[in-house]
Formats: C-alpha cells, structure tokens, sequence
C-alpha cells in the first residue's frame, strides 16, 4: 500500500539547512492502522506531509499503490490526494457556512459525480459516523466530537485507499476522545487503512502497530495486541 525508502527532507532556515527527515524506510499495508510518535521536531509531522503528498521528499522513493509519488508535479499529486487520500485534521477545518452534508461533499466539487449522488454519499456517511440528526447542522451549532465525526466523513467521501489522521483527538475531552477512536477502529475493523500522528500513548494504543520517530529517523516499531 505505502512503501518509502531513504526518504530525506530539508529545509532551508536562514544560511542553515535543517533536515527534517534522514533516511526514513517503512512499509505500510492495506488494512493496517498505524499510528507514528514522537516529540514536537521528530519529525513525524513533516512524513506525514510526504505520506499525504501535500509535500513532496528532497530525497528517496515514496510508492503509494505501486506509483512512485515522490517526483510528480504538483497537479499530479493534487489528482493522488483527491482520488487517494482521505485526511482527518485536529481543528477540523470544516467550513463554517456549509452544513453537515455540504462539507462532506466538498471533495467531490471538482469531480465527475453528480450533486445528487455526492448528497447521497455523504448523507450515507454521516449515517455511518452516527450523525444522522445533525445532518444540516452547521459547524457552530455542533460539539466539537460532532464536527470530528464530520470530518471524518468527508475523509471517507471519495473512498480512500488510505486515511491520515493528524492528531485527531487533540481538541477533544478524554470521553470524546475515545468515542472518535472507537470509530476510527471500526473503519479499520471493515478494511480501511489508518495512518495517525499522535502525541498521546492512549491513543496511540489504539493501533496496531506504532512507529517511533526522534531526530528525523525512525528509531523504534512496535506491535500493539488489539
């Protein structure tokens, strides 16, 4: 499914070149969920960017479905994320004038699908985040789980070969918290493949199998028993 080999990222702060990413190797298959740790500049977040082609490696080879990614252009790559892709953020970033439905559908705008069926699609999401009463609710009129739940459901719209959640219980309460997890599992549990940042060993706990980063490199794998 995810296959990166040597990838190297740097960036350029001033008359320094800082590198973010030295020499990170991992594979990820279809149906695993795996949640990647490590402290504020491990790196973590800058693979994530590279894993969601919202960002492309100053070295090495990422293989997403057999197709090196790493060297295509950015319209190639915003195909990739559209068609491939589903992302699922910390601060939702859901669009506060959009109700429910409507957010859920904005990754279908600029596809060939049909108003109608993109409604129907997301109106059978929102059903499956257990949202069926809150579809034309707007942002603010939701809790912050509601709004997470959403944006999951836009993560899903497009039937993606891979989901990357970024911390997605940062805003949430414990109790929250543990309800989006508990959903992530059962899309998980029904063929859906999880890539997760995470700060929190709780969460992280959720996963199968949890890859640990410091300085750029990856320096540990570990395999949770759920």
């Amino acid at each position: 499914m995810l296959k990166i080999k040597e990838i190297e990222k740097s960036f350029r702060n001033g008359d320094e070149v800082v590198k973010a990413l030295n020499g990170v190797s991992l594979e990820i298959s279809e149906n695993e969920f795996v949640a990647f740790m490590g402290s504020s500049g491990s790196g973590k977040s800058t693979l994530m960017n590279i894993l969601g082609c919202l960002d492309t490696p100053t070295h090495g080879e990422y293989f997403l479905n057999g197709a090196n990614v790493a060297s295509m252009s950015d319209e190639a790559l915003s195909k990739v994320r559209n068609e491939h892709i589903g992302f699922i953020f910390q601060t939702f970033h859901l669009l506060p004038k959009l109700d429910a439905i409507g957010n859920v559908k904005l990754p279908l705008r600029y596809s060939n699908i049909s108003d109608e069926e993109a409604t129907e699609r997301a109106v059978h999401l929102l059903k499956k985040v257990g949202l069926e009463h809150r579809m034309h609710h707007k942002p603010f009129e939701m809790s912050g789980g509601q709004r997470q739940r959403v944006a999951i459901a836009r993560a899903l719209i497009n039937n993606p070969a891979v989901v990357l959640a970024d911390e997605p219980t940062g805003n949430l309460d414990s109790r929250t918290s543990e309800e989006i997890m508990a959903l992530l599992t059962d899309l998980h549990k029904q063929g859906q493949t999880i890539v997760m940042v995470t700060h929190e060993d709780d969460i992280a706990e959720f996963a199968e199998r949890v890859v640990r980063m410091k300085d750029g490199q990856v320096i540990s794998m570990e395999s949770n028993n759920v």
